[in-house]
């Protein structure tokens, strides 16, 4: 049931894109109020200015992060880039608050410090931290992300290889499973700063893979799958199934969404009908998975939707996995609100689906 009184939010570093997406939903939650929007670069600013879909719809100016007033909130968003979430968790602990946070940066997806000096060449501020968050992908930690206090939002490719191979990793058996994954991206997966390589002319009609069988995501994806890596000989302490995952991502001539493909091989083949089974088992009840069996999704259905939409086509022992979803709702701002939502024990579609709320009890 939603609470009688709707939980106080805030949204920090919120003047990126997936900031505008978060401040939009949280605008029109039923069971939020959002208290504030904080930007060093655009304080004192309207936040519609940098948003401008919002003009009329809230008249919130923007707050320097160091005067949010943390009195009575809730739940604070952290929309910094990689490196400054750490810092802006670590600060808002300091300055007293105990709240559920919600970090959108890549600062507490991973466990390991080593791990994650390795990935974006940085010393992490707080390891403890680290190792409280709760990986937010709702469809496979959801249990554990009810009731967290420090929750990491998955990066966007992440999500859709993760949830793409879930199903998979013990249907081969002992030696799991390998993927060979290609995904493309819009441009708006790099941020709102713009870059040689985001710059309208180079983008359009063109298409360009980068950090080919190195993007930083493999790295959550590895410790969510197993551990896989890689090496198949390391997959897991346990050498019990997981997933190897090789990746290859590209900027595709658009402004949001991702597409990919994932081509399976596994260690002993599945029985017939297994594969089918397995997504149906995984996400037959989930709200924000949407399966198309026997067909690979389309990029513009889940464009503006909260939806991963996930399909398969099965051919003469080849597998290949489809999967599909909008890098700044399922890949950034809506998933944020989902784990709000688990976190706090509100209905898990409450302001991202159509009658995604109850009534408010008295």
């Amino acid at each position: 049931m939603i609470p009688p009184h709707p939980s106080r939010v805030a949204a920090l570093h919120g003047a990126g894109y997936a900031g505008g997406e978060l401040v939009a939903l949280l605008l029109g939650h039923p069971a939020v109020a959002l208290a504030a929007v904080t930007s060093r670069s655009q304080t004192g600013g309207a936040v519609w200015t940098t948003h401008p879909r919002l003009r009329g719809q809230t008249d919130l100016a923007y707050t320097a992060p160091d005067d949010l007033d943390l009195d009575g909130l809730d739940a604070a968003f952290v929309c910094a880039e990689h490196g400054q979430g750490a810092q802006t968790v670590l600060d808002l602990r300091a300055r007293g608050f105990d709240g559920l946070i919600i970090d959108l940066s890549a600062d507490h997806r991973l466990h390991d410090p080593d791990t994650y000096r390795a990935v974006y060449d940085l010393d992490h501020p707080a390891p403890d931290a680290m190792r409280e968050a709760v990986y937010g992908l709702a469809e496979v930690n959801g249990d554990r992300v009810a009731g967290a206090r420090l929750v990491a939002n998955p990066g966007c490719f992440a999500t859709g290889i993760t949830l793409a191979l879930w199903p998979l990793r013990e249907l081969g058996g002992a030696g799991g499973v390998e993927a060979h994954v290609t995904a493309l991206t819009g441009a708006s997966g790099s941020g709102a700063r713009p870059s040689d390589t985001t710059h309208f002319p180079r983008r359009d009609g063109n298409v360009r893979a980068y950090k080919v069988l190195a993007h930083r995501h493999l790295a959550e994806v590895d410790e969510t799958l197993g551990g896989a890596g890689r090496n198949p000989a390391d997959r897991n302490p346990a050498g019990q199934g997981g997933a190897a995952v090789h990746f290859v991502p590209a900027s595709g001539p658009w402004t949001r969404g991702i597409w990919g493909t994932a081509h399976v091989t596994f260690a002993a083949p599945p029985a017939p009908g297994a594969v089918a089974e397995a997504f149906e088992a995984a996400y037959g009840g989930r709200p924000f998975v949407r399966l198309w069996p026997d067909a690979l999704p389309e990029l513009l259905p889940t464009v503006g939707t909260p939806f991963c939409d996930l399909g398969w086509v099965e051919r003469g022992g080849h597998l290949v996995v489809g999967f599909a979803l909008d890098n700044l709702l399922k890949g950034a701002a809506s998933q944020a609100v989902q784990n709000l939502n688990l976190a706090l024990g509100l209905p898990e579609t409450a302001g991202l689906l159509p009658g995604g709320a109850v009534e408010v009890t008295a």
